[in-house]
């Protein structure tokens, strides 16, 4: 990591549960440790947030509230059930995405959910 450095992106989707918050809570906790992280965002309703530019800027939370996800139910962040199209039918979202990234110098990105979400990762 420390050659890389960059926005971290965490988004989430699929069905509210504290376990999502935990690990959000968990991602945003380590990244302010790293230098090579210059900013922390969370996407406003998973994959829907990215495409729409909808991020938040972690850095701006207080510590205490972003540690309360632990035991927060749902999904502070928001959640979506958005699928991707094959790239190969539909290039127009995988373009979305890469130029969003490319606006906020994204580096490191984390998606986390069920199942669908896994499909949009392998995506």
């Amino acid at each position: 990591m420390k050659n890389l450095k960059g926005a971290l992106l965490f988004a989430q989707s699929g069905g509210p549960t504290s376990v999502i918050n935990a690990s959000a809570c968990g991602v945003f906790e380590e990244a302010f440790k790293h230098g090579e992280i210059t900013q922390v965002l969370g996407a406003a309703h998973g994959v829907v947030g990215i495409l729409n530019d909808e991020l938040y800027d972690m850095g701006k939370e207080d510590p205490a509230e972003i540690h309360r996800l632990l035991g927060t139910p749902s999904s502070a962040l928001g959640s979506c059930r958005y699928k991707l199209k094959d790239y190969r039918d539909d290039e127009t979202d995988y373009l979305r995405i890469l130029e969003v990234f490319k606006k906020h110098n994204v580096k490191y990105f984390f998606y986390n959910g069920g199942n669908d979400s896994m499909d949009t990762c392998n995506k």
